[in-house]
């Protein structure tokens, strides 16, 4: 079979060196200090996992304990990780990855193809986005213990990237394949092939990993352990960063007003670089399986409540963008011709009347809203503020507050909610993190961040399937502009501002930041002085 070299395919990228294997872009600093804890916080892990839950709770351990085939630098340029080298046949139909021969579980046993392959099933079966984002697969083969050739239903714009750690941790299959994966207990005390070991977890406190001696590229990682401390409350959040107990928090967890604050601190960095490939967006999000959301109009009228620009200016500083449809901004694929809704609380209130919710008494309807509770201004102050807000258009909304992200998660998942404040991230292909929120036939209760809300329309069902086949660029671009056009119409959600994500660390604290992916990288290089 005639095949494209890797580095062909990754055209105009310089060529991979050895030393690439010892790690990515390993910026020049001073000599790399061998031991010592990294100790980082995050808003919240229910599980370290990755294959059966997106995003930065499962993701953040889950990219230590995990190896990949990939990892990317900061430029999104795919890396080796488990994977040696690769190959891509000339039609695009097939890609062949050559394994590290000498790579290790954490209990000793052999990294293999049929590990491989069992990753890919178990991850397209139980990921949000597992459908969507491998759908073009057709199936791994594995000729030897150390290749597994990806064999293909077509050719797929998005593929590589979506070998990264967190997307496609290779698990042990001799582990993960005892019965229901969900009802796992290595779900919560994982045998893994990443740079870290798996030693505690403490649900709502901490996760401790410790360093695996065995792991493939050698004198790596660099750390003895990693901590991953558990903090809900943000003043306590700054109060441990600021006293010392905390080296590290990137992306969540922190008030706008923080980080301004945390910026004239001398004793840390404070950086928006790193998190190119998460494209984080905020939304209000409907239950559409039943009244009075499962109704246009009532959708449309909350619409033109809700003030953005106050959002924007007033709750949080300026330091995010208004967002009126589903892709971040700086996403490659964000259209401008959308359905827009200019603040107007009388046209709200005539929309409302239309539906069949007149006024009686106070209020025209009672409903329950939520908030995810792992952005707090993105979405736990958007839902303070909405509350007093859609009561002048005559909704009477009753706040409910989760004891923790986990009974959250579990509402939302199981459509045991009215309305939520959300937030997903658009990931580096619409494949991998946008389809998976409208695709009809991703409604799969008890999966978070798929699609949760109900939503179906076979228009838009054929713009996102053909636009994950076209290769193409411009047409892509066309047919994802045709999809914001058609969602902005129907509102399943009402986006209303990007998420900024900064990471505040010590300047102790080195090669952290030095990819799109933020934490979520594999921290085999960082270390502390």
């Amino acid at each position: 079979m005639s095949t494209v070299s890797r580095r062909a395919f990754v055209a105009g990228t310089a060529g991979v060196t050895a030393g690439v294997l010892a790690g990515l872009d390993r910026s020049a600093q001073a000599e790399p200090k061998r031991g010592g804890t990294l100790v980082i916080a995050s808003a919240g892990v229910p599980t370290l996992n990755p294959a059966i839950l997106s995003g930065g709770g499962p993701g953040l351990p889950g990219a230590q304990l995990f190896a990949s085939l990939l990892e990317f630098d900061d430029q999104f340029r795919p890396r080796p990780y488990l994977a040696t080298s690769w190959d891509m046949s000339a039609d695009g139909l097939a890609y062949t990855f050559h394994l590290v021969p000498t790579a290790v579980f954490h209990d000793g046993a052999p990294i293999t193809s049929e590990d491989v392959a069992f990753s890919l099933d178990t991850v397209r079966a139980n990921s949000p986005f597992g459908p969507t984002m491998f759908g073009s697969v057709d199936r791994v083969e594995t000729p030897d213990s150390h290749t597994a050739k990806f064999v293909m239903k077509r050719p797929d714009p998005a593929f590589l990237s979506c070998l990264a750690p967190i997307l496609l941790p290779v698990l042990p299959k001799h582990v993960f394949d005892k019965g229901p994966i969900r009802m796992n207990p290595a779900n919560l005390a994982p045998v893994g092939s990443g740079p870290f070991k798996f030693v505690e977890f403490k649900q709502g406190n901490y996760v401790i990993l410790e360093r695996f001696n065995n792991f493939f590229r050698p004198n790596r990682p660099l750390l003895d352990k990693i901590v991953i401390r558990i903090i809900h409350d943000s003043e306590t959040l700054v109060l441990a960063l600021e006293s010392g107990e905390i080296d590290y928090v990137s992306g969540e967890g922190l008030h706008y007003s923080d980080i301004l604050r945390l910026q004239k601190n001398k004793k840390f960095v404070t950086t928006r670089k790193g998190f190119e490939a998460l494209g984080p967006v905020d939304y209000l999000q409907f239950n559409l399986r039943k009244p009075p959301f499962n109704k246009a109009l009532v959708r449309q009228a909350i619409a033109h409540a809700i003030d953005k620009n106050f959002i924007v200016d007033k709750l949080q500083y300026g330091l995010t963008k208004r967002l009126d449809g589903p892709l971040n901004p700086e996403n490659p694929f964000a259209s401008k011709d959308l359905t827009l809704y200019k603040y107007d609380l009388e046209k709200a209130k005539k929309l409302l009347n239309e539906a069949g919710y007149p006024m009686k008494g106070d209020a025209r309807f009672k409903v329950t809203l939520d908030a995810g509770p792992f952005y707090p201004d993105g979405l736990v102050l958007v839902a303070d503020y909405l509350k007093p807000q859609l009561k002048r258009i005559g909704i009477d909304v009753e706040q409910r507050t989760s004891p923790d992200f986990g009974t959250w998660v579990k509402w939302i998942s199981n459509y045991e909610y009215d309305f939520t404040m959300n937030s997903s991230w658009n990931y580096p292909d619409p494949t991998i993190g946008v389809s998976r929120l409208f695709l009809c036939n991703n409604q799969r209760k008890g999966v978070m961040w798929a699609n949760n809300e109900g939503y179906c329309n076979p228009v838009v069902d054929h713009l996102l399937n053909t636009a994950a086949r076209e290769m193409h660029m411009d047409v892509r671009k066309e047919l994802y502009r045709s999809f914001q056009k058609n969602v902005t119409t129907d509102l399943p959600f009402i986006w209303t501002t990007t998420e900024t994500l900064y990471a505040v660390f010590n300047k102790s604290v080195h090669n952290v930041q030095n990819t799109v992916w933020g934490p979520l990288q594999p921290l085999d290089a960082a270390y502390k002085t």
